[in-house]
């Protein structure tokens, strides 16, 4: 590592404690005539090496990386390889021989094997596989991992990362994980090729600069009452269930996923589990008489399943929930409609683009905005993140009741009833 100082712990053997908390750069020696070193790079990364006499030649090998290989282990490691020359063996040539050859495309399989839990989602995890398999594996799949180097992860980037900025943004960060999987498994060592900052920051302009951000198309203010009465003259459970997203202003994905054991008709709440929604928090969401209506007439439907358990509460035909293309195809075909009836249809007033499921977050949110609504308290609608981490941590109060007036006033305006005067005066108190 060049430019680093060569240091020693306290005065003496490294110890754990000093393993798991330096963060200063430099070399710093365990002692013990092992030659164990514990280096620690500029970017906070840290890794063993062992300097040994092979041949009357002096030789570094590395050993892993903590805290996968802890001091202990590094010592027991290269306690072997002092045993191993003194027997007059080579242990790099020994290591070198029994280790397999990894491509980049076989560390890929096990890094998403080993990250299989973290995936919030099926389609999560097949979206890390559709970016590795279009873009970083025709360019590096064969390459061995630990040979990958940045020129290498720059040839997969460059030509993305100003047009699809976003996807080769999230790529760089999929790519680096895979090589710090090959790192701790003992595959490669060294620097993470595809890390950000002090490596790719120098040499690609920031995400957020060149970005082009592209929102949903959403549908205009003034023609939600329209829309809507043509949604509810739709037939179907796609339709139901985009009825009841815009009623909610849920996410698609919360919607179709929804399972009558969330749900309490009694109490007007659907509570979305921690596991289902983006934050990883468990959002309650208060029902208007129109959603929780919605719900009873679904319940209660011919072909209704039973109303227990994890079934559906938006069933596909053929069993199972709806898929993620099937309320966006309602929507297609309401305008479709618009179009075959000579009109404009339901465009989003800033690109003309029509409107799509995930806009009708947005048209609520303006909405939200036009009538007075506090801030917070859409947001909280939405489940976005409200204040600061702090302030999160100190908020005991969902404003459950305060968001049913909120959304019983959008349900009115969704069904092009009159407004009432008073249900944008309530204030944002915490624990009220």
């Amino acid at each position: 590592m060049s430019g680093a100082s060569s240091k020693s712990s306290q005065g003496g053997p490294l110890s754990a404690a000093f393993v798991r908390t330096i963060h200063e750069p430099g070399k710093y020696h365990d002692g013990g005539g092992l030659g164990l070193i514990l280096r620690v790079e500029p970017s906070g990364s840290k890794r063993w090496v062992q300097r040994i006499v092979i041949s009357g030649r002096r030789r570094e090998m590395g050993l892993g990386a903590p805290p996968i290989v802890t001091l202990a282990a590094a010592r027991e490691a290269a306690m072997a390889n002092k045993r191993m020359v003194h027997a007059g063996d080579d242990p790099i040539a020994h290591k070198r021989k029994s280790r397999e050859i990894m491509t980049f495309a076989a560390a890929a399989e096990q890094a998403i094997a080993a990250k299989s839990l973290e995936f919030r989602s099926d389609k999560h995890r097949k979206q890390w596989r559709s970016t590795l398999d279009t873009y970083a594996l025709p360019v590096l799949g064969a390459l061995p991992v630990g040979t990958v180097g940045t020129a290498d992860v720059l040839r997969v980037l460059q030509p993305i990362w100003t047009e699809k900025t976003e996807t080769a943004s999230r790529l760089r960060g999929r790519i680096e994980a895979i090589l710090s999987w090959a790192t701790a498994a003992g595959h490669r060592e060294g620097e993470n090729a595809a890390r950000w900052k002090g490596n790719l920051s120098e040499m690609l302009p920031k995400p957020q600069r060149v970005a082009k951000t592209v929102h949903h198309p959403a549908l205009a203010s003034s023609d939600a009452a329209g829309w809507y009465e043509a949604l509810q003259n739709r037939t179907g459970t796609a339709a139901r269930a985009l009825e009841f997203l815009a009623l909610t202003a849920a996410r698609s994905g919360e919607v179709r996923g929804m399972t009558w054991a969330e749900v309490d008709l009694e109490a007007g709440v659907w509570t979305v589990p921690a596991t289902r929604m983006k934050a990883r928090r468990e959002h309650r969401v208060p029902l208007s008489v129109p959603a929780n209506s919605l719900l009873e007439r679904m319940a209660q439907a011919p072909d209704a399943v039973p109303t227990d358990g994890a079934c559906p509460v938006f069933p596909a035909p053929r069993g199972g929930a709806l898929s993620d293309m099937s309320l966006s195809a309602v929507m297609r075909r309401m305008q479709e409609a618009e179009i075959t009836a000579g009109r404009t249809g339901w465009l989003d007033r800033a690109s003309g683009r029509p409107a799509v499921p995930h806009g009708l977050r947005s048209t609520f949110r303006d909405w939200t905005a036009e009538r007075g609504f506090p801030r917070d308290m859409a947001e909280m609608a939405l489940a976005h993140d409200v204040g600061s981490a702090v302030e999160r941590a100190y908020r005991r109060s969902d404003m459950l009741e305060r968001r049913r007036a909120m959304m019983t006033a959008w349900a009115n305006f969704l069904r092009g009833q009159p407004a009432d005067e008073n249900a944008s005066q309530t204030s944002f108190v915490e624990g009220t």
